[in-house]
């Protein structure tokens, strides 16, 4: 399909009509409070890759509920001084794979830390290793309506926690530098770019490629793409509950997060994208409450965005941030 979406003269001025609920900044300040209840436990330990550029540590800290999360710290080999910190999440049905797929951050200098995404890593790349230990009301095979039934129990409510926790690990390591941390992630991992974006004050940039989780009052009645289209095949079966769902998914937008971003932001977006179509990233990126921000517009790209023509957008842009 070619552009299917608003112009692009109209993507620059689009709004997104969903609403944030009142109880929003309360919501995710006690979900992070009971979550900073558990002893973060940050643990990293050293892996043997037989790769000479780098060293690697293997990382697990508490997350949602204290549960164990995953993740891969990856420094210059050599470092002794802290480094400007790279934190990343990774897209829809991805694990955090094996190390040496993930070079390019420490290749530049800096400390670079993925989070493995709870329950995920079975669908493509090299596996996960955190598990989900929280069971839900009924669900569309997938992650996306899983607990919608309340926003307590929906399972974003779990990964945004992580992504915060992990923000906070990496930041705990001795050759790390919390002062220049920045946020990183494509697809799903944009849309966890945005919520740790929104509920952590004091990140030196963030950078969300193509973000999914965005306006979802628009994504799931725009789209028949999966993921957005788990959503519409739940409510298939489970009738008159949209605008239930609709509220449960208001605590999880990202539109929400970015109006309250603190930090300086580089955004793209792709304007043939049928699976996070550019008007719900465009949603976000004109909510960003930072005014030192940029997008990055691939005319005729799908969800694979800019590629790595976007990865050296990135390289230009964080020089000024971390």
């Amino acid at each position: 399909m070619a552009l299917f979406d608003l112009p692009l003269d109209e993507l620059r001025e689009y709004r997104s009509g969903s609403t944030a609920p009142e109880d929003f900044d309360a919501f995710w300040s006690k979900t992070l409070e009971e979550a900073r209840d558990h002893d973060l436990d940050a643990r990293f330990e050293p892996v043997d890759t037989g790769l000479s550029t780098v060293q690697v540590f293997d990382v697990t800290f508490a997350g949602f509920g204290g549960h164990p999360v995953k993740g891969w710290l990856t420094l210059p080999a050599g470092a002794d001084a802290p480094l400007p910190l790279v934190v990343e999440f990774i897209g829809y049905g991805g694990g955090r794979g094996l190390p040496h797929e993930h070079l390019l951050w420490a290749s530049t200098g800096r400390a670079h830390f993925v989070m493995d995404t709870r329950g995920q890593g079975s669908a493509w790349g090299a596996g996960g290793g955190t598990a989900d230990p929280v069971g839900g009301a009924p669900a569309y095979p997938g992650f996306m309506t899983r607990g919608i039934d309340a926003p307590e129990d929906y399972y974003y409510r779990r990964v945004f926690t992580d992504a915060v926790r992990a923000v906070e690990a990496a930041r705990s390591h001795p050759l790390t530098d919390e002062r220049r941390t920045v946020a990183v992630g494509a697809s799903q991992g944009g849309g966890i770019t945005l919520a740790v974006g929104g509920l952590v004050p004091d990140l030196a940039g963030v950078a969300p490629d193509v973000p999914f989780l965005c306006d979802f009052p628009r994504a799931t009645t725009l789209t028949d793409r999966h993921p957005y289209r788990e959503i519409g095949l739940y409510l298939k079966t489970h009738r008159g509950r949209f605008e239930d769902a609709l509220r449960t998914l208001s605590y999880f937008d990202g539109v929400h997060f970015a109006a309250r971003g603190r930090a300086p932001a580089l955004f793209s977006a792709a304007l043939e994208d049928q699976t996070c179509p550019p008007s719900t990233v465009f949603a976000a990126f004109n909510a960003w409450a930072h005014e030192d921000k940029a997008i990055e517009v691939y005319d005729f790209n799908d969800h694979e965005g800019g590629g790595p023509f976007q990865e050296a957008a990135k390289l230009r842009w964080m020089r000024s941030y971390a």
